[in-house]
C-alpha cells in the first residue's frame, strides 16, 4: 500500500511537470539544457504511463472496497484522475 502511495505521489509530481512542458510550448522560458528536456520526458511521456498504470490500479482497488483507503490524500487521488482525463483529451484530439 506504501508503494501504491509512493508512485501516486510520483505521479503528481510527473503531471506538473506535464503542465509546465505544455507552458513551455507557447512560453520558452528555460533555454535548450537539461533541465527543460527531465521536465519535457517526465511530462510528456512519463507522466501519461504513470498516471494511466496507477489510476488503472486504484480503480481496480476501489472495485475491490479495500478499507485502508484512509491513508491516501483524497485530493492526490482526485488531482491525478483529473490530469488523466485532460491527458487523455489531448491525446485523442
Amino acid at each position: 500500500m506504501q508503494n501504491l502511495l509512493f508512485f501516486c505521489r510520483v505521479s503528481f509530481i510527473c503531471n506538473i511537470c506535464f503542465l509546465l512542458a505544455l507552458m513551455m510550448r507557447y512560453y520558452p522560458v528555460l533555454k535548450d539544457g537539461q533541465a527543460s528536456s527531465t521536465i519535457i520526458v517526465l511530462g510528456v511521456a512519463v507522466a501519461t504511463v504513470l498516471n494511466i498504470i496507477v489510476s488503472s490500479i486504484v480503480i481496480a482497488m476501489l472495485a475491490r472496497k479495500k478499507s485502508s483507503w484512509h491513508s491516501f490524500p483524497r485530493w492526490l487521488i482526485i488531482v491525478n484522475f483529473l490530469f488523466l482525463t485532460f491527458q487523455l483529451i489531448l491525446f485523442f484530439k
